[in-house]
């Protein structure tokens, strides 16, 4: 008889439940987390096995378990189960038989599971970004030790981490303990800037072997990083069946609460994924001074304001993105396509 798994995921533990195709639970266990517990407690289910689990912290281990083993990995959408987040009684196992009884009944919200290649394409871009905003911290600190001092405005030196500004922060009569700190912090920045370079080495080479990224340059603030960030993102593009889909996964689109004949519009979700939204509005603050956006972006800030007509001209440029693409992808099928000679 065809089984259906609910795994409820925590960090240490885990919650497993084992339900039949008519409905009855044949176990529900909870277990420590690791290879050995969960295939003691699934293990002998048939090849093909259905297993649902939230995309909690850490899952990535239990996917790569489930795809080892044959089974069929089901991502369930955390925001959108609502059967477990409005249910009265609320625990692990109660979770895991609610995860087993939506797959059962076809109902389980899924999330797409990236494949190994791009969850790792996302993992080294998002690890560069993240050491970038650790700079950016160091940095505004050491702003913030020479602004204590009211050394807040450099002179002839444009910033303090060119050589003209290494060289004025040198001169800087400071304290011992505030010229401790500046020192090291722009030690750690150094060492920082080592790591990110190298970074930058490798996403070069991973942009260049890429001729979806030539494709996205192509749009106005749109450089290599930025299309890598993209098209990780992303993914398989054609999961979307429109641009507005895709706006609405990253969090640019406006809420919509409509009743009988009236429908108001109001800010963006901001319930999509946070780093596509990010590096579209990073893009945004270049692209509104190209001609392709000026005169949108100055209508839209006069009436809106500057922060609404920046997420406007993100949802425009995600959209040509989009649709740059999808001509890739269509571009790249036809090329594949065996063609033949009379």
């Amino acid at each position: 008889m065809q089984a259906y798994v609910g795994i409820d995921v925590h960090r240490r533990r885990s919650q497993i439940a084992v339900m039949d195709g008519g409905g009855r639970m044949a176990v529900n266990r909870n277990v420590p987390n690791g290879r050995e517990t969960l295939v003691d407690v699934i293990g002998d289910l048939p090849v093909g096995t259905p297993v649902a689990f939230e995309a909690a912290f850490g899952w990535g281990w239990l996917l790569e378990l489930l795809q080892d083993h044959g089974f069929e990995p089901h991502l369930a959408h955390p925001l959108q189960c609502r059967a477990i987040a409005a249910a009265r009684l609320k625990n692990d196992k109660v979770d895991a038989e609610t995860l087993a009884h939506l797959l059962r009944a076809d109902l389980l919200p899924e999330a797409w599971i990236a494949p190994p290649h791009v969850r790792q394409q996302r993992t080294i871009l998002r690890h560069r970004a993240q050491l970038v905003r650790l700079r950016t911290l160091l940095r505004n600190r050491i702003h913030a030790v020479l602004a204590d001092h009211g050394f807040d405005r450099m002179g002839a030196a444009r910033n303090c981490w060119s050589a003209q500004g290494r060289e004025w922060l040198n001169g800087l009569p400071l304290p011992a303990a505030s010229r401790t700190v500046v020192a090291d912090l722009l030690e750690t920045i150094d060492a920082l800037q080592q790591v990110i370079d190298r970074l930058d080495t490798t996403l070069t080479q991973m942009a260049k072997a890429d001729p979806r990224v030539k494709a996205l340059t192509v749009l106005p603030g749109i450089g290599q990083l930025t299309a890598l960030i993209i098209l990780a993102e992303v993914g398989d593009v054609s999961r979307f069946g429109s641009a507005r889909k895709l706006a609405s996964w990253a969090g640019l689109a406006p809420t919509v609460r409509g009743s009988d004949r009236t429908v108001r519009y109001g800010h963006i979700s901001k319930q999509g994924d946070p780093w596509l939204r990010w590096i579209m509005c990073e893009a945004a603050h270049v692209a509104k001074r190209s001609p392709d956006y000026i005169d949108f972006y100055a209508r839209v800030a006069h009436r809106r304001g500057k922060k609404i007509a920046i997420i406007a001209v993100a949802r425009k440029l995600l959209t040509r993105a989009y649709h740059v693409l999808r001509e890739a992808e269509e571009a790249a099928r036809d090329t594949a396509q065996p063609r033949y000679s009379s």
